[in-house]
């Protein structure tokens, strides 16, 4: 086969890929959460069967222990985050009267001494957009949990995703075995090297960061809550939730934070800046010890490159696709710096000279 065969080959099974992806995207979501699941616990498993446990036995004790902490962690936590969502939804109009009332006549102040005028109109229309926010969110929630097809998402979470989980991770490493025994022998060694690095990005990412927001969500959780926030839990808990696209976590839950403490705590500026120095905090910690502890600088994936990806797969195949965006801005990443290696090694980048011997 020809280089040209090859590449129209390729091109081909991307193109069927793409499509399928496209055409089963309804149904796909338990599956990519099982192969997910799999992925991330199959350490674990390996670790077991390493201290004589056998596979399948290993499988189903990490299957049942993971399972059942979610299940017992969403039976503990839900109930009381949606009690603080309705509420946080109800006060939003007291949250904006008090932000007209209170704060805006200071800033008034402050930009007037500018030389510009905040009229009654620019009160008017926050007042009025506060109100449509609050009615555009309530749609959104009402939506995403009401919907037909988050109710069958939700049911094959629940039913599907346990047995795939369980069937994936028990015979990960002979499904492994068997894709290894199909590359093509003369490109077989290459491939293996670029696979290794796209799950060392992976590895590093994925598994880290998904500590790195639980141990933020904790974070801001317990220390809104200790400094008497309203609504401190779920804000905390909902910051730590988006830590993974970078920055937007923190910044949105420091923005709704302080939010909040203004309308409840002014013009006690002392516990205003205990909650503003919370956000500080966590990012002091997550930027010099969480995530070079638990992430480091191998991972390779800069942050607007994993904000695009997210914000691409959401857009393209809603939540689906943003499971499936880290991996393939991991792929693309990975192979992206192979190919730019391959054409410093060139004889194009060498002007048609013969690359120097290292």
């Amino acid at each position: 086969m020809t280089a040209r065969q090859q590449w129209i080959a390729w091109g081909v099974i991307l193109t069927v890929f793409i499509l399928m992806l496209v055409l089963l995207r309804g149904i796909l979501l338990p599956f990519v959460a099982a192969m997910a699941i799999a992925y991330l616990l199959d350490p674990v498993a390996d670790r077991l069967e390493a201290r004589g446990l056998s596979r399948t036995l290993a499988t189903l004790l990490i299957i049942a222990l993971f399972f059942a902490a979610a299940i017992a962690l969403v039976l503990v936590l839900v109930p009381v985050v949606q009690h603080q969502l309705d509420n946080f939804i109800a006060h939003l109009p007291r949250y904006a009267a008090a932000f007209r009332e209170t704060v805006l006549p200071y800033l008034q102040g402050i930009i007037g001494r500018l030389g510009i005028d905040l009229n009654g109109d620019v009160k008017q229309a926050i007042g009025s957009g506060s109100g449509q926010a609050m009615k555009v969110l309530d749609g959104l929630i009402a939506g995403l949990l009401g919907g037909g097809a988050a109710i069958f998402n939700l049911l094959s979470l629940l039913v599907v995703t346990p047995v795939v989980s369980f069937y994936l991770l028990r015979d990960w490493d002979r499904m492994v075995a068997r894709i290894d025994a199909f590359l093509p022998l003369d490109h077989a060694e290459t491939i293996r090297e670029q696979v290794r690095k796209i799950d060392q990005v992976l590895a590093g990412f994925v598994r880290g960061q998904m500590l790195v927001c639980l141990i933020l969500g904790g974070f801001y959780a317990i220390g809104l809550s200790l400094a008497g926030l309203q609504f401190g839990l779920f804000i905390g808990l909902s910051a730590g939730a988006i830590s993974f696209i970078p920055y937007v976590g923190t910044g949105l839950g420091f923005l709704v934070s302080i939010g909040v403490a203004l309308a409840q705590f002014w013009p006690d500026w002392i516990w205003i800046a205990v909650v503003a120095g919370i956000f500080a905090l966590g990012q002091f910690l997550e930027g010099n010890f969480i995530t070079p502890k638990l992430v480091g600088d191998r991972v390779g994936l800069h942050p607007v490159w994993i904000m695009f990806g997210l914000f691409a797969g959401g857009a393209l195949f809603g939540f689906l696709g943003m499971l499936l965006a880290v991996p393939v801005a991991a792929v693309i990443g990975v192979l992206t710096r192979y190919t730019l290696q391959r054409y410093r090694d060139s004889h194009l980048f060498h002007g048609g000279r013969p690359p120097a011997q290292p």
